[in-house]
């Protein structure tokens, strides 16, 4: 089945994006990738904001969909895959992480959501690390989890452009594994042993 326009537009402006950085892609460009006039490509979207914003559209209502973790028993399997999804939807849509400053400055229309999306991910971090006191999984004071919580977020939401920088010659160097293993270190020391094991024998599968 052919795709719409307007989906062909939003595909390849992510890749673009992804691929150059927003603030390099113009949207002459993104009508030449998919070979269509300026002026389809103006029927459809009247600016790159446009284009932005939509496609921010989509990245909220995927990352929500993981956020929105249920009030049930959490394991540390759980916790691992949680993280491996969060990292594939960032990594799907890392032009906003790999430039968040400035592309948060040119749209700034964005920036109070992006905002809830952070509070979003310190409330379902919150969540697992509530379930794993429950269960006798995590030993934390309140004070070291509301700082694992913070240093959990700061990880999700910096680490694409801590590895992007720190391989700058290396294409399609990201690698989601590396993250899902920085965060799962910093809840590691709190867990009991048990878990630790598993955790410390699921790792070895990522390094």
């Amino acid at each position: 089945m052919k795709r719409k326009t307007r989906d062909r537009i939003l595909d390849a402006s992510l890749e673009l994006f992804n691929a150059d950085g927003e603030s390099n892609v113009t949207t002459l460009q993104i009508a030449d990738e998919i070979d269509i006039s300026p002026g389809n490509l103006y029927y459809h979207f009247r600016s790159k904001s446009e284009i932005v914003t939509e496609l921010y559209d989509r990245y909220e209502h995927e990352i929500q969909e993981l956020l929105a973790v249920p009030e049930v028993e959490i394991s540390v399997d759980d916790q691992w895959l949680f993280l491996h999804l969060l990292f594939e939807t960032i990594a799907r849509y890392r032009f906003l992480y790999q430039d968040l400053v400035n592309v948060l400055s040119r749209y700034p229309v964005l920036q109070p959501r992006f905002q809830r999306v952070v509070k979003q991910k310190y409330q379902a971090t919150r969540r697992i690390c509530a379930s794993f006191r429950e269960q006798g999984i995590l030993s934390a004071s309140d004070r070291e989890v509301e700082a694992l919580c913070h240093q959990i977020v700061l990880t999700l939401t910096y680490w694409l452009s801590f590895e992007m920088l720190s391989h700058l010659n290396q294409k399609d160097s990201v690698d989601l594994g590396r993250g899902v293993y920085q965060v799962m270190v910093l809840v590691a020391p709190y867990l009991r042993a048990e878990e630790r094991e598993a955790l410390e024998a699921m790792s070895e599968h990522y390094l």
